[in-house]
């Protein structure tokens, strides 16, 4: 019996009827192809003053990660340490992953900048694993980082010059849904249970954060960007929404939605919000910056 496609969205992922998913750009863009496409991990090589290399995290979900080392780090005095950006992608939960063109440049170029470790974080799509399984796997990489810092798992770079107290979380689009959740879930932990690791801030890179209803900058024209479109953002949402939600004012894509708890009751890290002038969700942006 052959599969049929019963969802598809704008080029980028297709869901057949058996339960499989296949993620391809399919577009006629050969940038955005060119953008998408994996970047192998050099490991020991150092090219252009960083290296990386791709390690298990949990062998039960398959969850990896990603950890860019900045040449420099291995300049520095025994005693020194750099410290940690956690990067959780973006793709609406869907799509994307930590290894993709368009992540290892940016990446490569902030830690070799700003001399510290990135460990980016590739963790279960769905609609497979519908949320809260990013969440999840996001919280995990810290218990992961946690367990090496401890001394309980062996990973090299982190364990010789990674500072485990300086953590910072940093996500695009829906991985800065990510930041704001694993930030909060930080936050609630007690101290003793994630020592030594220390999240000391966030930076969400124009989040998607979405209302039931449209905003203005959804009605306006969207601009043309493969990236981001109005069909993209309906369909990950339903895709990805918890079994049984059907609004989008969950609190992971509406952290100021009726369902939320306040923000002003919440205790976050340090948070830097940046909004992208032409984002489809940059007025729901604002909210969180000024729910005024």
């Amino acid at each position: 019996m052959s599969k049929e496609v019963i969802d598809e969205v704008s080029g980028w992922l297709r869901v057949f009827s058996d339960g499989t998913v296949e993620r391809r750009w399919s577009g006629e863009d050969e940038q955005v192809l060119a953008l998408t496409m994996p970047v192998p991990p050099s490991n020991d090589t150092f090219v252009d003053g960083v290296a990386t290399k791709d390690v298990a995290v949990n062998g039960e979900t398959g969850v990896w990660v990603r950890i860019y080392l900045p040449q420099i780090a291995l300049q520095q005095h025994e005693n020194q340490r750099v410290g940690m950006v956690i990067h959780l992608h973006g793709g609406g939960f869907c799509i994307s992953h930590a290894d993709w063109q368009m992540y290892y440049h940016f990446y490569s170029r902030l830690v070799r900048a700003s001399n510290v470790i990135c460990v980016s974080v590739d963790f279960r799509l769905a609609p497979e694993h519908r949320l809260p399984a990013a969440c999840d796997d996001s919280f995990g990489a810290l218990l992961w980082l946690r367990s090496v810092a401890r001394g309980e798992t062996e990973e090299p770079w982190l364990t010789r010059y990674a500072d485990f107290n300086r953590c910072i979380l940093m996500g695009d689009s829906s991985g800065g849904n990510l930041v704001h959740e694993v930030g909060l879930r930080a936050q609630a932990t007690p101290p003793d249970l994630l020592h030594p690791v220390c999240v000391r801030g966030g930076i969400s890179i124009h989040p998607g954060y979405v209302r039931s209803e449209r905003s203005q900058s959804e009605m306006e024209n969207p601009p043309d960007s493969a990236f981001l479109t109005l069909d993209m953002i309906d369909k990950f949402l339903k895709l990805s929404a918890p079994d049984g939600i059907s609004t989008r004012d969950h609190p992971i894509t509406n952290p100021m939605g009726p369902d939320a708890p306040p923000l002003k009751d919440l205790k976050f890290p340090r948070m830097l919000v940046a909004i992208a002038d032409r984002d489809l969700l940059r007025q729901q942006n604002r909210s969180k910056i000024d729910p005024k």
